[in-house]
């Protein structure tokens, strides 16, 4: 049986919001720790579905490349979610980011290692997230302190968990809730 995507879509959106996060995170400890404020959770991080960032990068101007210019490229990053600590006081981005890559459907484990790898590469440089509207107040650069946390389900192959393990990757093993009022009104009628 392979992940459908109703399922992606079910725990994407519920790990958009502070609280399915938070409620994440207290799954993975050693995650849940570097949240800055445990009394305030709901104010100590940020949540991006789908983010964007804008990556910058030199490119050498003439021959021998002797002035550079700033290239700035705004680009979907490959995660499915990234979470964002911030101080609750200060209301200012703390230098935690954590990327949750959830497995998708018809996905083998070296496309989701290859989404992790290529957020690897560009957030090797400096980048800048485009935060949400509530949050657009905040300043958004980038650190070199993101750490990665993989989602699969019991129908993900055992080859991808084994490979997740091989490459010491952390991951948890989800089942999505199901909404049996959605799941009602998908069923046809017979009258």
């Amino acid at each position: 049986m392979s992940v459908k995507q109703s399922d992606y879509e079910t725990l994407l959106s519920e790990y958009s919001s502070r609280e399915g996060a938070i409620a994440l995170l207290k799954q993975y400890r050693s995650y849940l720790e570097m949240i800055p404020s445990m009394r305030r959770p709901e104010e100590s991080l940020i949540t991006i579905p789908l983010p964007v960032a804008r990556i910058r990068r030199s490119q050498s101007v003439g021959q021998e490349g002797a002035s550079a210019a700033n290239l700035r490229e705004t680009i979907h990053l490959p995660c499915d979610l990234a979470i964002l600590t911030c101080d609750p006081e200060w209301k200012i981005k703390m230098e935690t980011e954590i990327l949750v890559f959830i497995h998708r459907p018809q996905e083998d484990f070296s496309q989701l290692l290859g989404r992790w790898r290529k957020m690897q590469v560009y957030l090797d440089r400096d980048y800048e997230w485009l935060m949400p509207l509530s949050e657009q107040h905040m300043l958004s650069e980038g650190v070199a302190k993101t750490y990665p946390l993989f989602i699969v389900f019991e129908t993900t192959p055992f080859r991808i968990k084994r490979g997740l393990a091989g490459a010491g990757l952390p991951f948890l093993t989800q089942t999505p809730e199901l909404d049996i009022s959605e799941e009602m009104a998908q069923v046809p009628s017979w009258d």
